[in-house]
């Protein structure tokens, strides 16, 4: 019992390390948090807890190996850079007047958050790296501790993880929404939307000079 609160706690720090690193699920979280604020953060990470549930069915039905090819590697990101240049560039829109965000991509506003927290998780090659090895050993390493309950542990203390930091983030950047200027809220916009599409580009150049190296 001890030894799997321990390694709870121990998936909540190496969590935290890694939802704390700048990329387009944090830009997305500020930009709705602006918006929306405070109830965008849980909704952002309620998506990404939808792709990594996918994420886990996938690895325990035995198709971690996919994950990590290259070619895999290549399709997340060039399709993924694309979709985040996309939304970059609706983001830096928004800072016009324009509607938001969500409704660019043919969604409700109520459910733009949870869309993003989807998009932005999918789209991160990084994110599928992340659990073909850090993740897939805590899953595993959970397993071997106490099977089931070992695994939930390492979900727990992960995901509380995301939500603790995304949390407070969307608190901050929405109370710091009701005294924000017009001029305010179209520079953040602005900076979130080019963050993205740099992040969307650097994701398309680095996927296609992988394979060319493969290749030869």
């Amino acid at each position: 019992m001890i030894e799997t609160v321990l390694f709870t706690i121990t998936a909540f720090a190496a969590g935290l390390s890694g939802a704390m690193v700048p990329g387009p699920m944090l830009t997305v979280t500020i930009s709705d948090s602006v918006k929306k604020g405070f109830k965008a953060g849980p909704l952002v990470v309620l998506g990404h807890y939808l792709a990594e549930i996918a994420l886990i069915i996938v690895i325990l039905a035995g198709f971690s190996w996919l994950i990590g090819s290259n070619t895999a590697a290549m399709i997340i990101g060039t399709l993924g850079g694309i979709m985040l240049v996309f939304m970059g560039h609706n983001i830096s829109k928004s800072s016009k007047g324009s509607p938001d965000i969500s409704n660019g991509n043919g969604l409700t506003q109520r459910y733009g958050s949870v869309f993003g927290g989807i998009i932005t998780s999918i789209s991160n090659p990084y994110f599928f790296i992340w659990w073909a090895t850090i993740g897939m050993a805590f899953m595993f390493k959970g397993l071997e501790i106490a099977g089931l309950v070992g695994l939930i542990g390492f979900l727990v203390g992960h995901w509380s993880a995301d939500l603790s930091w995304y949390g407070l983030v969307s608190f901050f950047t929405g109370r710091g929404s009701n005294i924000m200027t017009d001029s305010h809220y179209k520079l953040i916009m602005k900076v979130c939307g080019i963050f993205l599409i740099i992040l969307g580009v650097y994701f398309l150049v680095t996927a296609q000079l992988n394979n060319l190296q493969h290749l030869f």
